[in-house]
Order: structure tokens, then sequence, then C-alpha cells
């Protein structure tokens, strides 16, 4: 195992879409392996390395609450842009009052999260990467708050705080018992680029935590 980190991540609200849901989105019960990486990523990424999650700690009591938000069904063509890029005048735009659809979402709220990871090195690091060179540069950019982009909580409308933890003390959960939370996405695989696919296990909490270490990957 490589170079690990212990984070805390908070927020108002979160929403891990299941993919089964096509229109109104559903959240997972909390979340998944392949968000909390990519909160980890807004902090620090590089192609030399690729983080891994070990254990996700949930630390409050699974709550859900319903939304409805103002989206739009269409989407900009990417052919009608490249129209303009090479010289076309028509007007081109997205009518968001022709287009705008009211959609219903269940979401979690009051979430707060602790997320245990460790990162590998990958075959795009050079001579000059090494493990605590990149270890030093995540501790710095996390104590400073720095991100590349603002972490999210699933959607980006959802901004994630995240501290630190220093001293590796993980805070006690309010639950408690074991609770089967069925098939969750674990992450994406992107081993063959032009066919992308999900990758599901099967989440189990005890004592409001998932153990990664192990975990049997079904596509």
């Amino acid at each position: 195992m490589g170079y690990g980190i212990k984070i805390r991540v908070w927020g108002k609200y979160a929403l891990f879409t299941r993919p089964e849901m096509k229109v109104e989105r559903v959240s997972y019960d909390v979340i998944t392996p392949s968000a909390a990486r990519g909160i980890i990523e807004a902090v620090y990424w590089k192609p030399a390395i690729r983080w891994v999650i070990d254990r996700i700690h949930v630390l409050n009591d699974i709550q859900f609450t319903n939304i409805r938000r103002n989206e739009v069904s269409q989407k900009v063509s990417t052919r009608e842009a490249t129209r303009r890029m090479k010289g076309a005048r028509d007007p081109f735009f997205l009518d968001t009052t022709r287009d705008r659809q009211q959609r219903a979402s269940m979401v979690l709220k009051n979430v707060d999260y602790i997320i245990e990871a460790h990162f590998e090195m990958t075959d795009k690091a050079g001579p000059e990467d090494s493990e605590e060179k990149h270890y030093n540069i995540a501790l710095r950019r996390l104590r400073k708050g720095q991100h590349y982009h603002a972490p999210y909580l699933g959607t980006r409308e959802f901004p994630a705080h995240i501290e630190l933890l220093e001293n590796g003390e993980i805070p006690e959960s309010s639950l408690t018992g074991t609770r089967d939370l069925g098939w969750m996405l674990y992450d994406l695989d992107f081993s063959d680029p032009d066919d992308i696919q999900p990758r599901f296990f099967k989440a189990v909490m005890h004592d409001g935590v998932i153990d990664l270490h192990g975990v049997t990957l079904k596509g």
C-alpha cells in the first residue's frame, strides 16, 4: 500500500446518483468510492499517481429529502458549434424558456464522511517522481485548502468542505450494526477508452464503516 491520508468531507446536501434511475435522480445512501476519489483528485491529481479509496466512514445518520429543480431538456449540439467555428452566422443559442423542465431529485442532507485513501504510482511516473514528493504535495495542498476545482458532493451545486485529519483520530459514527446497501457503483474502468465500463460492488456497512479492501467487482 502507498502513502495514505485521512480527510473529513461534509456538506449540507449531496447527490450520488444511482445510474438505474433515468429522469428523476435518486441518490445512493452514502458517497460512492468514485465520488470520494473525485473529491481527493480535486485537491491533488497527477498522471504519475492513482488514488485508491480504502475505507469510508459515515458519521451522520442517513437522511433524505426531496427537491425540485429547473433543468433544460436539450444540449448544445457539437455539430452546430462546429458550424459556427467554421464561419456560419445563423443564430446559435439554447432557449432555456422553451426547453425548461422541472425534475425531482431525492438527495442526502447533512452528510459527514471520513475518507481513508492512499495513492499508487502509475506507469506514467517519471524519474523525478517519488512517493514522498507527491505525498508531501498532497498534504500541503490539503492543509492550505488548495484545489484545482471546487470539490463537490456528487453534483457541482452541492459543495464539499474538506479537512485533513492530521492526528489520525476518527470521530465515532452515530450508526451501529450491519447494513446491506446493495450493489453500488465502485468506479469506471477506463482501460479501453472506446468502451468505458462501470464496475459495481456489494456495499456492506458495519458500524458506519464501509471497508473497500478486497471487494469483488462486477461489471
